[in-house]
């Protein structure tokens, strides 16, 4: 019995070395690892409360009622319905080059907007002849490490480095799928100003982006660029890219304006009233980029629904909408073009026009009509071979 009690004696002590050694592992590897980013300090805390409402000393809030899960069960709306594909096509999207490959010279003029798409979030407009890039992420991997995490099933037809010379980049939250440390670093020589949500620019001091070349904004205060408006505004989502960051950061939508026109990026975003806030207000909008995948019933705040992201359209008062945050990587369980195809079809029924342009695919707005081909089907892809 001695022998057995002291043989657990040993066991015991094994593996509580073992979990110190573990804990000790992930505290360094928290503190060291530059992808996780930096944090606030005090002084920065107390900044945010003075500007933010929704900032409650320590952590970031929605302003209405929100949980990032759901034991709900019986889905309504159900998210596999519309498709019964596999969340990864087994197939390579096609792609097209940017005009800025082709003619790398040639700036929008003060009054036309382009936008080209390079699958989930990550976006590059021209307005104002100014050069805007949304959410860069190229990475193969999305995740801190490169041997675990969410792998792309489609590629850009360029890499992060064929980018032009960006004057601003725009952020809007801290999650992986939006905040690529490799490609921040990789392009920051090209970057002029970042403008980003209140505490996200603690990472981007972290990985030595210049300070001065960084502006953070919390919900509702605006920011001017020569004649361009650029306004942050509310989303309802989360941060955080490790175990103890959660909602250390805040987390928006954008709205830029000029004298010419007025465009929205909705951020990631579940359903709620801020929509409603928004539209009153900012008004009618020209053009909206608006999220409509990576849904699930089981966390039905974090992200809207298509016929969701549609009805935001309609209250933002937008005629043309580019549907975003999906076509790239595998965050939920629904078919892989459930989302673009539920958000066409509650699209079509509210008369709102939905440009479609590949990816890579420079869209001209001017012209929204030139971008409406399904490329993504199959009968569409018979005719590019």
């Amino acid at each position: 019995m001695k022998k057995f009690l002291h043989a657990l004696a040993i066991i015991g002590i094994v593996i509580a070395a073992l979990v110190a050694v573990v804990s000790l592992f992930a505290f360094v590897f928290l503190k060291v690892w530059k992808p996780f980013g930096g944090k606030a300090s005090r002084a920065d805390r107390k900044n945010y409360s003075e500007r933010s409402a929704n900032f409650d000393g320590k952590k970031f809030h929605n302003e209405e009622d929100f949980s990032t899960m759901s034991l709900q069960k019986n889905p309504v709306p159900d998210p596999l319905t519309f498709s019964k594909k596999s969340p990864r096509p087994d197939f390579e999207f096609p792609t097209k080059q940017p005009d800025f490959i082709s003619n790398p010279d040639k700036k929008a003029a003060l009054d036309e907007i382009t936008v080209t798409w390079f699958g989930h979030s990550s976006l590059l407009i021209q307005m104002h002849g100014l050069t805007i890039a949304f959410d860069p992420v190229f990475s193969e991997v999305i995740s801190p490490v490169s041997w675990i995490g969410s792998r792309r099933f489609s590629h850009p037809p360029i890499k992060a480095a064929d980018l032009p010379e960006i004057d601003i980049l725009i952020l809007s939250h801290d999650h992986y799928d939006h905040l690529d440390y490799d490609v921040i670093r990789e392009i920051d020589k090209k970057v002029k100003k970042y403008i980003v949500p209140l505490g996200v620019e603690n990472h981007l001091k972290r990985w030595k982006i210049k300070p001065e070349k960084i502006s953070n904004m919390a919900w509702w205060e605006e920011i001017q660029i020569g004649a361009l408006t650029i306004a942050c505004t509310p989303a309802q989502h989360f941060s955080g890219r490790h175990l103890t960051d959660n909602m250390a950061t805040l987390w928006a939508s954008w709205v830029l304006k000029d004298g010419f026109h007025q465009i929205f990026e909705s951020g990631d975003s579940g359903f709620n009233t801020h929509w409603e806030r928004i539209h009153e207000k900012y008004g009618d909008f020209d053009f909206v980029m608006m999220e409509c995948g990576q849904y699930d019933v089981q966390w039905p705040k974090v992200h809207s629904f298509p016929e969701q992201s549609v009805e935001a359209v309609k209250i933002l008062g937008a005629k043309v909408a580019l549907p975003i945050h999906w076509g790239a990587i595998i965050l939920s369980r629904h078919g892989w073009d459930d989302s673009v195809e539920r958000f066409l079809l509650a699209a079509e029924k509210e008369n709102i026009t939905v440009i479609t342009p590949y990816i890579g695919e420079t869209a001209h707005l001017s012209s929204p009509n030139l971008y409406l081909s399904r490329w993504w089907r199959r009968d569409s892809l018979s005719l590019l071979r």
